[in-house]
């Protein structure tokens, strides 16, 4: 009888670590769900930890199994992960047991879902943002993703930072109210805010505050489907300087070559809601379009390339 042999894949962010063991023939034999393992928010000592425990979870049921995945010589690991490159390049190969581990950014995944392997990029925003691209060469570039404290634009971090904003104002009589405002103000006293004049601090003094920020962003999609005017302003303004940022990478990867023959993906609930897709598409050459599929099933077509 042959030896039985595995692949496995990550998808390492800071809200949540997927992880998916695949057969030889790509089908998905388990799967296996953990907290967000991103270095630069949980720290190192930490997103090891989730990793490590999430990747022995994964292949726990197969350790009772004759042909298991430690016994098998040509078993893959592809890391697909969010925050310092070097320090998942480090943790990859102090691995053992996994097989041949191989560490890579967390954009990738979406990379190969909006292009399918061909020259063309992808805006994508979670709790944080970037812009992902495969240049004609086939070299592939990673632009923004300067994480919650210098920026992401279009993320649900910089979205929830800036309702925040707009409700201190507003506190402070210097806006005029408004229903995001008070939605912001009464969220923030339901989780434990005192009263209105400790907003702020509330925030300052949380102990996970780019959680917390980013969980804000779900609360603003909603008012601005239901036709809150500055939730809408708010979210489209952000996600355009993300577009910005990749009609710069376009110009510059794919120059002469026309913005609209440049393939174009949207990734993330916050970029693919309707009312910030259409802001998004109306102000650009690029044909913008949402990718199908989640970035997990992007780290299983890489997986099938894997030899």
């Amino acid at each position: 009888m042959g030896q039985i042999s595995y692949k496995i894949g990550v998808d390492g962010g800071g809200t949540k670590t997927e992880c998916i063991l695949v057969d030889a023939a790509g089908a998905i034999v388990a799967r296996h769900l953990a907290p967000g393992c991103n270095p630069n928010i949980v720290g190192p000592d930490q997103a090891r930890q989730i990793v490590t425990e999430a990747l022995n979870a994964l292949t726990s049921t197969l350790n009772a199994q004759p042909s298991t995945l430690n016994s098998s010589p040509t078993t893959t690991t592809l890391l697909c992960m969010s925050g310092n490159r070097g320090f998942w390049r480090e943790f990859a190969a102090s691995l053992q047991g996994f097989g041949r581990v191989t560490a890579i950014d967390d954009s990738h995944p979406v990379l190969e879902l909006a292009t399918h392997g061909q020259p063309g990029l992808v805006l994508h925003a979670g709790t944080g943002s970037f812009v992902a691209a495969r240049a004609p060469d086939g070299s592939v570039h990673y632009a923004g993703g300067l994480g919650w404290r210098f920026g992401d634009p279009g993320s649900g971090y910089e979205i929830g930072r800036r309702a925040i904003a707009r409700a201190l104002l507003e506190v402070q009589g210097w806006s005029e109210p408004t229903a995001l405002g008070q939605a912001i103000r009464d969220h923030t006293l339901a989780n434990g805010a005192g009263d209105t004049t400790n907003l702020s601090r509330f925030y300052y003094q949380n102990p996970d505050p780019n959680r917390v920020i980013a969980a804000l962003a779900p609360l603003v999609l909603q008012l601005a489907s239901a036709g809150e005017a500055t939730a809408s302003q708010l979210l489209v303004e952000s996600a355009r300087e993300l577009l910005r940022l990749a009609e710069e990478v376009a110009a510059k990867l794919f120059s002469p070559t026309r913005l609209s023959a440049v393939r174009a993906g949207l990734s993330g609930p916050i970029l693919t809601h309707p009312l910030i897709r259409q802001a998004l598409v109306s102000c650009t050459a690029l044909p913008l379009a949402p990718i199908e599929g989640s970035p997990i099933d992007g780290v299983r077509r890489l997986l099938a390339r894997e030899k």
